[in-house]
């Protein structure tokens, strides 16, 4: 049910989401739930990675033991170590994707691909047992690294592209057939080049792009393609490596928004007219090609608008046991809250 000021979302989903591990994961694990989410996709990229079933299956414990009520969907890392049986295990034991990263491009991607070839074995086994492969949707700044055509046919293998930020990515996936689908995250719905050069705390990788770039994002969100859905590639760093920089490591590359996901993505699918594909953004869309339907039974979260007049109690900042995450947007009033 949805009025002009209350929305009713069936059981959110973030189809991209960086919980971390040790203390920092003990802090913003529950953030999924506080930020209106019953579903997290997790992303692999540990230290060391994900890269085996028992490893994946401890991880997901142990986030279970911090946040019981939430429901996570594990990945593998994309590794050299990887076999056919061990795709086949991890589907027996529930692990629904395979991460690719290339190799450098990102947060603990040191051990990414440099070329695929050796990897088409892994991808017919992942096509014969209905895995997802999520790519990282990032070249490296090395025009070299060396990634090849598949010359098998993949054409049933489940890809979604992560994280899109331009207009060409958009268009590439729409052209494409319905095994292939695409991540967009709240944060690049707001932000464009000059939100982020030499501002800290506003950059991750992929970067945000052009003001046209943005534009395709939204335009696909109104248009309400199904192939297109959240996630939310929210990941948190300790404040210290996002407001500081060294020539060693540089700035910490990543935007934490689990704590205020659906408040933030509603506020911006409504400044760009896209207030009534919402559910289908945040739920239905990504529910639908990951094969984890909105059933009768699952939870809806309700959403209303925030009365302007009421003084709320703004969190600039999130600690615990001494990791420290500040959010995208920390202390600005969002135009809508969720009802506890």
């Amino acid at each position: 049910m949805s009025t002009a000021n209350t929305i009713s979302i069936s059981s959110p989903a973030d189809f991209h989401v960086h919980l971390r591990q040790g203390d920092l994961s003990e802090l913003v694990t529950p953030h999924v739930r506080e930020g209106g989410f019953r579903l997290a996709y997790v992303m692999p990229n540990l230290i060391p990675p994900i890269t085996t079933t028992v490893q994946a299956l401890e991880y997901k414990s142990m986030l279970e033991r911090i946040d019981p009520k939430t429901e996570f969907l594990m990945t593998l890392y994309l590794s050299p170590n990887l076999t056919p049986d061990e795709i086949r295990k991890a589907k027996r034991a529930g692990i629904v994707g395979v991460k690719s990263y290339p190799r450098g491009v990102t947060t603990n991607s040191d051990g990414g691909i440099e070329s695929y070839e050796a990897y088409y074995p892994i991808f017919e086994a992942m096509q014969e047992v209905d895995m997802v492969l999520n790519l990282h949707g990032e070249v490296p700044s090395d025009a070299s690294a060396n990634i090849h055509e598949n010359p098998c046919s993949l054409s049933p293998l489940r890809i979604v592209l992560e994280h899109a930020t331009t207009r060409v990515a958009v268009e590439t996936v729409k052209s494409l057939g319905s095994t292939v689908a695409c991540t967009i995250t709240a944060h690049h719905l707001a932000l464009t080049v000059d939100d982020w050069a030499g501002q800290s705390w506003n950059y991750c990788k992929p970067v945000a792009k052009f003001p046209d770039d943005r534009e395709a994002l939204h335009e696909v969100i109104r248009e309400g393609h199904p192939r297109f859905f959240l996630g939310s590639d929210s990941a948190p760093h300790p404040s210290i490596k996002k407001s500081t920089s060294s020539p060693e490591h540089g700035c910490a590359a990543g935007i934490y928004t689990s704590p205020i996901l659906l408040a933030l993505t509603t506020h911006l699918l409504e400044s760009f007219g896209a207030l009534d594909k919402l559910e289908g953004f945040v739920s239905k869309n990504g529910r639908a090609f990951y094969k984890k339907e909105v059933t009768a039974d699952d939870a809806m979260v309700l959403l209303r608008r925030r009365n302007s007049n009421t003084n709320t109690s703004k969190r600039y900042s999130y600690s615990w046991k001494g990791q420290e995450v500040i959010p995208f947007w920390s202390g600005v009033d969002l135009e809508w809250e969720i009802i506890d």
